[in-house]
């Protein structure tokens, strides 16, 4: 595999820590992840911080009526991210929104928009009971999203119904004997990359190492691209 698939959250509150991270890992990674608690701790100027470091995957997982998700994707579009979450739940018409919106807003400031991925279903949940995580990514791609975000044991399944084209990224990955957390539905890198997926996002293991860019380095050995 030529691509780098590694992700890493940069799940921190503080932006000066997880710019300190993104200067560490720059060169090592494929995307640093800024969520909620960063995004909102720091503000959206964080986004620009981390991105003179490394791509940005801005995971803000946008779900609300079309018109509210256009407007805060259009927001997200100006801010140069390379990847945008949205949730697959929200259905079409609101993937699709979120799809101009964040085009709108990156030609606005001149950059290349986002690709925007649909999560499917979370990968802290079991998902019993939700609707089919391969049929809410086909309904996203058809929709216009670039490629989903599905967890675990769904890989496979999702990747099969999108086909090869489309991104696939798996949150929650754990490398072989680091302890799930509260991740309920994890695999090893290997096993991710094996299934499916394009991208495997990684946090506390790469994060809470004492040193960021080896355990990144040894991610990446494990999973077969180094």
């Amino acid at each position: 595999m030529s691509r780098n698939p590694l992700i890493v959250a940069a799940d921190l509150p503080d932006a000066d820590d997880a710019e300190a991270l993104a200067k560490r890992l720059s060169g090592l990674v494929a995307f640093i992840k800024v969520g909620l608690t960063l995004f909102l701790s720091a503000g959206p100027g964080v986004v620009g911080r981390i991105r003179s470091h490394a791509p940005v995957f801005l995971d803000l997982k946008l779900h609300d009526i079309p018109h509210q998700v256009r407007g805060a994707a259009r927001a997200a579009g100006r801010l140069g991210a390379g990847l945008l979450t949205v949730h697959a739940l929200g259905g079409p018409d609101m993937v699709r929104a979120a799809v101009e919106g964040s085009a709108e807003g990156a030609a606005e400031a001149g950059m290349d928009p986002p690709a925007v991925v649909a999560v499917t279903v979370l990968s802290s949940l079991a998902g019993e009971g939700l609707a089919s995580p391969a049929s809410l990514a086909f309904e996203a791609v058809t929709a216009g999203a670039a490629g989903v975000v599905v967890s675990g044991e769904d890989v496979a399944a999702v990747r099969e119904a999108i086909g090869g084209q489309r991104i696939v990224v798996v949150p929650g990955i754990r490398p072989a004997g680091q302890p799930g957390n509260d991740q309920a539905r994890v695999l090893t890198p290997g096993e991710a990359l094996e299934r499916g997926a394009d991208y495997i996002v990684v946090g506390r293991p790469v994060t809470g190492s004492a040193d960021p860019a080896a355990a990144a380095e040894a991610v990446l050995r494990e999973a077969g691209v180094r």
